[in-house]
């Protein structure tokens, strides 16, 4: 059976890939904080593991729990947005920028090793769920800087990973959601969670048509890194 991994799937994007998947037939596993988290992955019928990104212990429990499993789609998609205030006029605190970079880049940083050797024996793919907004080139404004900051980081740790693992014959992808409707998007964004998840999902699986080591958008469009 198709397997994938989900982590970051209490909600928003991360709990409807693992719906989606789930529904597609995959064997999906999926990333959890609280027990409320939990019993929604649950009633959904997929694996659950409990994984609080900022937690160097619980990073090292999945590590062991998914030891020896082989994964066809890995989507990296936890993540903060942080204060909305943030720009290059206003000095971020040292607690905002500890939240938004641990959680959005050393997590992701953390977890690489982990993941993406369970891609290898399937030769699959790798999704880390970024953002427009880290696109340096295309860079217009400074609202959101921490967070704009750290999904250029994103960018930059898939790039790598690409480097790295892509001659073993493990796809590296970034991915922009969109503006999507969930509680990081709020409720005026203008794509729902469903149609969002469906395009990325898209071109995860158009391996052909989105190489490795590139950066698309949720309909498929090549995006300036």
């Amino acid at each position: 059976m198709t397997s994938a991994l989900i982590v970051g799937a209490s909600r928003g994007l991360g709990l409807e890939f693992a719906r989606q998947y789930q529904e597609a037939g995959f064997q999906v596993t999926a990333t959890y904080r609280s027990e409320a988290d939990r019993i929604k992955l649950r009633d959904l019928g997929v694996q659950t593991l409990k994984l609080d990104v900022l937690e160097s212990g619980d990073v090292n429990d999945i590590a062991w729990q998914l030891k020896g499993e082989k994964l066809d789609v890995a989507v990296i998609n936890a993540g903060v947005y942080g204060p909305r205030n943030s720009m290059t006029g206003v000095a971020p605190s040292l607690e905002d920028f500890d939240q938004v970079m641990r959680t959005n880049v050393l997590a992701a940083m953390r977890l690489i090793p982990v993941v993406a050797p369970l891609l290898v024996p399937a030769r699959g793919s790798m999704a880390f769920i970024s953002s427009r907004m880290g696109s340096i080139a295309e860079a217009g404004a400074s609202f959101g800087m921490l967070y704009r900051t750290s999904k250029a980081a994103v960018n930059m740790m898939a790039k790598l990973a690409h480097v790295d693992f892509n001659p073993q014959g493990v796809r590296v992808i970034s991915l922009h959601p969109g503006w999507v409707r969930t509680d990081m998007g709020g409720p005026n964004a203008d794509v729902s969670a469903q149609e969002s998840v469906s395009g990325m999902r898209r071109v995860i699986e158009q391996t052909s048509s989105y190489p490795s080591g590139c950066f698309f958008d949720y309909r498929g469009q090549s995006l300036a890194w």
